[in-house]
């Protein structure tokens, strides 16, 4: 198989996968991130729909990966911009890097980084069993999928994705802050 018929076959499994939202949003349009949401590590629930007309910063995050020190840059990042920006971590171990539960995650990210935005549980990030965001995220960006811990997912005022970042964009990279910034100003 080339890597151009897995990249189609992994393009109509997420097809697929998503069909459930496609058919909860009437048929009529394409879903946007505010139909999803997400378990917190201490049983609540982060609904996107919650933060509408503010940008998201969805970031999957690892307690044990050498660029878990973007905590820090997240931390600034949020505090940076407050209330206008909504942060939101969420734990995976696609990339064996995560392998703790809540009580880990919450040592690393609350404990060692003192972070204050939202948690998610455990997610996975990829493939048929990935969360039904990041499944959405795989149909909207095909080609900015994460490849590692601490890939972002910028969500515009309006529900799009509105930017992606890799891991190595440092939270606080300049194109960050013009994205963000950019979502900030539009209407």
């Amino acid at each position: 198989m080339t890597t151009i018929s897995r990249r189609l076959l992994l393009q109509l499994a997420a097809l697929a996968a998503a069909a459930p939202a496609l058919a909860q949003a009437g048929g009529q349009s394409r879903p946007t991130a505010y139909a999803y949401s997400f378990k917190t590590l201490d049983g609540g629930t982060i609904r996107l729909a919650d933060y509408a007309g503010r940008p998201i910063l969805i970031v999957n995050v690892a307690s044990q990966c050498g660029f878990t020190p973007q905590y820090a840059g997240l931390k600034a990042l949020q505090e940076r911009f407050g209330e206008k920006l909504v942060v939101i971590g969420v734990p995976s171990n696609d990339f064996n890097q995560e392998p703790g539960g809540a009580e880990q995650i919450l040592a690393t990210a609350h404990g060692h980084y003192g972070i204050s935005f939202p948690l998610a549980e455990k997610a996975v990030l990829r493939g048929t069993d990935a969360h039904p965001f990041y499944r959405w995220a795989a149909i909207e960006r095909p080609l900015d999928v994460p490849n590692w811990n601490f890939h972002k997912y910028l969500v515009g005022r309006d529900g799009r994705l509105a930017a992606v970042f890799p891991t190595r964009v440092e939270p606080m990279d300049a194109r960050v802050l013009h994205a963000i910034a950019r979502e900030l100003k539009s209407d």
